[in-house]
């Protein structure tokens, strides 16, 4: 039995139309830098626009796939083609915010079998299995509680955290009844019971939040989802 090196230099394809003046977006390459560094690899990223995602091709190489917040996407079917993509390949995936989102919507068509599932945000027809939260959670935090022995709550080490979010959408309450008879497991809720998190029963690391833990790479606090997700692409 032969046994896998680890990888020493990580290919990380961060799916998204990036934008300075996004605060996420100023985050990730420090999330992925402290990362790194406390994983004592090398990781490179780079920024795909959605618009230059075309086929399954334009991902082959990359060692994990982070699709990142900041939607509507210029190209939503690219965002799709990257979370399909991880998904159907195992490789190590990290959907955020707008992440989460399209990950919920290309499950649902693909696995699910709701071809016409669409997020209302910019649809105008299709079963909206993303629609407007109830109240806006833009730059609000809340208490997050985590399901025991999961891919997530290993990462934090505990199963309560507080996280921020930046974020106006979320998963349908009829949806999130059919969510939870799938594979795409709910792993965190907040205080009033919504979905806020949810992972992938059967693949090394594929998990997706509603929020936006890599803000807290600004203040130069560690993210726990993001060195999960380098450690799943290193080992």
């Amino acid at each position: 039995m032969t046994h896998t090196p680890v990888k020493e230099t990580l290919r990380i394809a961060l799916v998204g139309d990036y934008n300075h003046d996004v605060p996420a977006h100023q985050a990730i390459p420090l999330a992925i830098d402290d990362a790194a560094a406390v994983l004592d690899v090398t990781a490179d990223y780079d920024w795909l626009a959605t618009s230059e995602i075309r086929s399954a091709e334009d991902l082959v190489g990359y060692d994990a796939i982070w699709l990142v917040p900041a939607s509507p996407y210029k190209n939503a079917q690219g965002a799709f083609l990257a979370a399909q993509y991880a998904r159907e390949n195992a490789i190590p995936f990290l959907g955020t915010c707008g992440g989460f989102q399209h990950a919920i919507i290309e499950y649902a068509r693909h696995v699910m079998g709701v071809a016409d599932a669409a997020h209302q945000e910019t649809d105008s027809e299709g079963q909206m299995v993303i629609v407007p939260l109830s109240c806006s959670l833009i730059d609000n935090s809340s208490e997050i509680e985590l399901r025991a022995n999961t891919l997530i709550a290993r990462a934090y080490g505990r199963e309560k955290i507080t996280e921020v979010y930046r974020c106006s959408y979320g998963i349908a309450a009829d949806f999130a009844a059919e969510l939870e008879k799938s594979d795409l497991r709910v792993t965190g809720w907040d205080e009033e019971g919504e979905i806020r998190a949810v992972e992938l029963a059967n693949h090394p690391f594929f998990v997706a939040t509603l929020f936006q833990h890599e803000r807290n790479a600004l203040a130069g606090r560690p993210v726990p989802l993001v060195q999960a997700m380098l450690r799943a692409a290193r080992d």
